[in-house]
This record gives C-alpha cells, sequence and structure tokens, in this order.
C-alpha cells in the first residue's frame, strides 16, 4: 500500500518483487483517519488474491515499531495519531507492517531498482515537499524520533527569507519542491495561465529563459543541499526521485552542477542518478515490510519490522 494525501495505491508484490496490477483509489483524507483506514482496506480486498502480510508506506512521520502516525500535515486532518497498524489489522485480519512513504520507496529502489546491491544509500523524493531516506545495510535510519530523511529543511542561501511549510524560513523546500518552483516562476513575472510546474518545465524545454532561470535556480539549491548532505554521510550513491525529477535536463543540468561543485575530493565520483521503479517504488518497498510482519500473528507478541 502506498497512502497519500489525494489517493492510495495498492497491488500485490511476489516474494520476488514483482508487481501485479495496481488498485488506485482517492484517499478521503477531508473525511478523517477512519474513512482513510476504510478505503484502505477496500482498496486491499479489490486486489483479490490471497495475501499473507500487508507493508504500507504512508504519508507523515510514522514511528514504524508502534505502527502509528507520529505527526502528519493539514493535507490530512487528523492523521497524526491515528493507530495505522492495529486499525487495519483489526479491519483486514492481517498482521501489518507500516512506515513513512519516502521510506518505502528508498526499500522499493534497493529491493528491485537502481539501489540493488548497494550498503549506503541516500534517496531524494522531490514533489509537493522535499523529502528524504537514508538506507544503511538495507535498513532505514529513522533517527531518535522517527524524523529522520526530512532534508527538505536543510537551510540554503538561495531560499533566505522564504516561507518553508514547516513554520520556519530560509529552507531548500520553500525554492526547490514543485509549488515553490511553479510560485517563484509567478514571482519572476510568469503568465498566470501557466497554470503549474509541468508546463513550466514544458517552457523551459523550449527554450523560455525565465522558466529555465527558476528551474536552475531550485536545482542549484538542492543540488547544494544534497553534496553537503553527502559530505556528511559518504554513500555509496545518491537516487532523486519524485515529479520534479521529470523536469528534464533545464532541471537535472544545473542539479548535477552544484551537486558535484560542493562535493569534498574524495567523494567526486560519487553517483547522482534518478530512480528506477517509478510509482510503483513504495509499493514494493512496502512489501518489502510486510515480509517482516508475515510470521507474527495479529493477536500475538509484536516485533518491530525489520527497518
Amino acid at each position: 500500500m502506498d497512502i497519500g494525501g489525494t489517493k492510495t495505491s495498492a497491488a500485490l508484490v511476489g516474494p520476488d518483487g514483482a508487481v501485479g496490477p495496481v488498485v488506485t483509489v482517492p484517499t478521503p483524507a477531508a473525511e478523517g483517519p477512519a474513512a482513510v483506514l476504510a478505503a484502505v482496506a477496500g482498496a486491499v480486498r479489490a486486489l483479490g488474491g490471497a495475501p499473507v502480510a500487508v507493508g504500507v508506506g504512508s504519508a507523515g512521520v510514522i514511528d514504524p515499531v508502534r505502527g502509528r502516525v507520529v505527526s502528519a500535515t493539514d493535507a490530512m486532518p487528523g492523521w497524526a495519531g491515528t493507530e495505522l497498524r492495529s486499525g487495519l489489522e483489526q479491519l483486514l485480519g492481517l498482521p501489518v507492517a507500516v512506515d513513512n512513504d519516502v521510506h518505502a520507496h528508498a526499500l522499493g529502489e534497493a529491493w528491485t531498482g537502481a539501489a540493488r546491491g548497494a550498503r549506503c544509500v541516500l534517496l531524494v523524493a522531490v514533489g509537493t515537499g522535499v523529502g528524504g531516506s537514508l538506507l544503511i545495510d538495507g535498513r532505514v535510519h529513522h533517527g531518535a524520533r522517527q524524523v529522520a530523511g526530512h532534508l527538505g529543511h536543510l537551510a540554503v542561501p538561495a531560499a533566505t527569507g522564504l516561507p518553508c511549510t514547516c513554520g520556519g524560513t530560509g529552507h531548500v523546500e520553500a525554492v526547490a519542491a514543485g509549488p515553490a518552483l511553479h510560485a517563484a516562476y509567478r514571482r519572476a513575472g510568469g503568465s498566470p495561465d501557466v497554470p503549474d510546474l509541468r508546463a513550466v518545465a514544458a517552457l523551459a524545454a523550449a527554450g523560455d529563459d525565465r522558466a529555465t532561470r527558476v528551474l536552475a535556480t531550485g536545482a542549484r539549491a538542492l543540488g547544494q543541499a544534497i553534496g553537503g548532505l553527502a559530505n556528511v554521510l559518504d554513500p555509496d550513491l545518491v537516487l532523486i526521485g519524485g515529479g520534479v525529477a521529470h523536469c528534464g535536463p533545464p532541471w537535472w543540468d544545473p542539479l548535477r552542477a552544484a551537486f558535484a561543485a560542493e562535493l569534498l575530493p574524495p567523494l567526486a565520483e560519487l553517483p547522482l542518478t534518478a530512480c528506477a521503479l517509478g510509482p510503483t517504488a513504495a509499493i514494493v518497498g512496502a512489501a518489502r515490510l510486510a515480509e517482516a510482519a508475515e510470521p507474527r500473528q495479529v493477536l500475538g507478541e509484536r516485533q518491530a519490522p525489520v527497518c
């Protein structure tokens, strides 16, 4: 399962990571957590088959040991505090394992995608926000409070004074996330008829100077932040995913240049590459989580997920 603020997707995943047909339903976030859990359970039942466990990658800060949502944005009212694992176990009668959706994305790439075989992986997801995940020996680093990976809240000079969704200012998400890039295009004098970032990217691909500058500014800020983080973490590779990663060379070229310029000399050859699995990555990673849930009896002794 991949639970987002607007849609929820589910698929049966085999023990080799092969993904079956994907069922997608709207997430009834405005109706509250009970409605969301009911929609998730309905999506599982719509798959048919005989699943033995359920893995969930969900929006929000997730405590994978307790199986609950620690915090969430206003996109999912009341989601914070939801007993995600036990709620779904009661509805489905199956063991459930849960984690944050970006962590699930990273686990999917490590299992069957671009990070297969890598020991230390930094994944950066750039979409409505900027998130991340660090895998070490196949395990997610969650941090002491389950907040590890929120790299969108690194400070960068290009975002100085810009408000961030977290309530602070000057964070890379405020200049590099999808809505921030679209807003920057409008502030730069772009046409109000350009409806979204996809249209801005199309203009940049066609040679529009304003659109190109906006994408480059956000990409350079992100590249600087990721490069600095790589100096601290020294990963085997850095993966980039999310909707903004589809903006093409006007975004990728300045991103790579800023990333490379920030790296310490021993990291000069550090790969920075696109994710491979596309929209099913979090589903694949959530299935990896489900492997940890499978041997456990639903009403029996709880054990912590593998990751």
